[in-house]
C-alpha cells in the first residue's frame, strides 16, 4: 500500500502571483485568502491569524522583490502558507527579525510601509513559522497554522 501524498488530503490549494512594485494591488490576495477561509468554515481566530500573515508577506513581496506567490493549502488539521518571492534576498535574517528593523525606501516608508513589523507578525501569528533565504534570488516563508480538533467534528 502506498502513502498518501499530502495533495490528497488537502481540502483547498490555490496559488496567488503577487508583483513587485503594485501598491495599487497590495492587500488584494490577503483579501481574498481571508474570503476563501471564511467561506470554507474556518475559525475566526485562524482566519485573523491567515489574514496578517498573507497581508504582511504581500506587503514584502510588493515593496521589495520583482515578483512572488503566496501559496494556500488548508487541511483538516491546519492552514499552511507558503510565499516565495524574487527578489534581493536577506542577508541578515536574524537581524531581519528584530522589531523595527527595516531596509524600507523612504518612498515605502512615506506610503505608511516599512517600520519593521512584518517579519515579526509574520512569525508572532503562526504556530510554526520557517524562512530561508538566498542573497541575490530572494526569500521562501513557511508559516502553519492549527485548527483546532473540535471544529474539524
Amino acid at each position: 500500500m502506498g502513502a498518501v501524498s499530502a495533495c490528497e488530503k488537502w481540502l483547498y490549494e490555490n496559488s496567488f502571483p503577487v508583483d513587485g512594485g503594485n501598491f495599487d494591488d497590495a492587500g488584494r490576495v490577503s483579501g481574498r485568502i481571508k474570503t476563501i477561509l471564511k467561506e470554507m468554515g474556518i475559525e475566526n481566530d485562524v482566519v485573523r491569524m491567515a489574514a496578517v500573515i498573507t497581508y504582511e508577506s504581500e506587503i514584502n513581496i510588493v515593496s521589495y522583490a520583482r515578483h512572488g506567490m503566496i501559496r494556500l493549502h488548508v487541511l483538516p488539521e491546519y492552514v499552511e502558507i507558503e510565499v516565495v518571492d524574487e527578489g534581493p534576498g536577506i542577508s541578515d535574517i536574524r537581524l531581519a527579525m528584530q522589531q523595527g528593523w527595516s531596509t524600507a525606501t523612504d518612498k515605502i516608508r512615506e506610503m505608511g510601509f516599512g517600520a519593521g513589523m512584518g517579519l515579526n507578525n509574520i512569525r508572532n501569528f503562526s504556530d510554526i513559522f520557517h524562512i530561508s533565504s538566498d542573497v541575490g534570488s530572494g526569500t521562501r516563508l513557511k508559516m502553519i497554522i492549527h485548527i483546532q480538533q473540535e471544529q474539524n467534528r
